[in-house]
């Protein structure tokens, strides 16, 4: 359980750097295209992806591919965002519900089969999202919707829809390394694309940040891979504790690393959330 501990670990650590860059002076833009150069280069060296099966992938995988390419740092802006309206709690459990996304997608479209818990965490998941993103009085001081329940919701729907997408390339039988090399490199392209269209001033402190932060995000795949392989019998055990992890350990960070306050309905949402999560994973 030390791998998934890491991984969850790691996951909340890409969240604290988020919401440091901006006091750190960071450009979050850039750090986020710094990041892909990170994790592009440790996917080379540390999995070692084969090319060949990114040379017979067919025109539908690679749309596939290019769609996510598309997404990763387009949804890595939203939880940057999220993180900095929203807060680090909001943001890693809206992440981390994400998971309703498919499995919503393969009850109502793919016809899987739901059980009774499966069912009733999903139930628990979206009162638990809704209860989150609750601003109850304080939502007259907001500036605007998104600061206040948008962004977590950008959150949830895009980090869905990137679970989809990979679960899709799954299905076509590419390697998970080879996959991860090819969307990490036209996310890579894209990240960058972003910058240089605002034409802001690349510096040596937004790289170091955006280095660092890739190293975090490539961590928290690295670790979550070793414990799935480390309890090969036991994956619901590892979706659920990493889940869980994020979640317990956001919570932590954000309310007494970084003060963020809850109030009674969003300290709701949070448990509901964990109760969610543990249902999906034992359903």
């Amino acid at each position: 359980m030390t791998n998934v501990l890491l991984a969850a670990l790691c996951s909340v650590l890409v969240s604290v750097l988020l919401k440091l860059a901006r006091r750190r002076g960071v450009d979050v833009g850039q750090a986020i295209a710094w990041n892909y150069v990170a994790t592009l280069a440790l996917t080379l060296v540390v999995l070692r992806p084969p090319l060949a099966p990114l040379q017979a992938a067919g025109a539908a995988t690679w749309v596939t591919l290019g769609a996510l390419g598309l997404l990763l740092p387009t949804v890595f802006l939203a939880l940057a965002a999220s993180v900095r309206h929203a807060g680090i709690v909001r943001s890693d459990a809206a992440q981390r519900l994400s998971l309703l996304i498919p499995l919503l997608a393969a009850f109502t479209l793919f016809g899987q089969p739901a059980r009774d818990m499966q069912l009733l965490g999903c139930a628990l998941g979206l009162l638990a999202l809704a209860a989150m993103v609750w601003q109850g009085d304080r939502t007259a001081a907001v500036d605007a919707a998104a600061t206040g329940w948008g962004w977590p919701l950008a959150v949830f729907a895009g980090f869905g829809l990137i679970d989809v997408l990979f679960k899709r390339v799954a299905a076509t039988g590419l390697p998970l390394g080879s996959a991860l090399l090819a969307v990490f490199a036209l996310a890579l392209l894209v990240a960058f694309a972003l910058p240089v269209a605002r034409r802001t001033r690349f510096t040596l402190g937004n790289a170091l940040g955006g280095l660092l932060l890739g190293a975090c995000n490539f961590a928290n795949i690295l670790f979550y891979l070793h414990a799935h392989r480390a309890l090969p019998d036991n994956p619901a055990l590892v979706f659920a504790s990493m889940n869980l992890g994020v979640v317990v350990l956001g919570a932590l960070a954000g309310v007494a690393v970084f003060k963020e306050r809850l109030g009674r309905i969003n300290a709701l949402g949070l448990l509901l959330a964990l109760a969610a999560i543990a249902l999906l994973a034992w359903g």
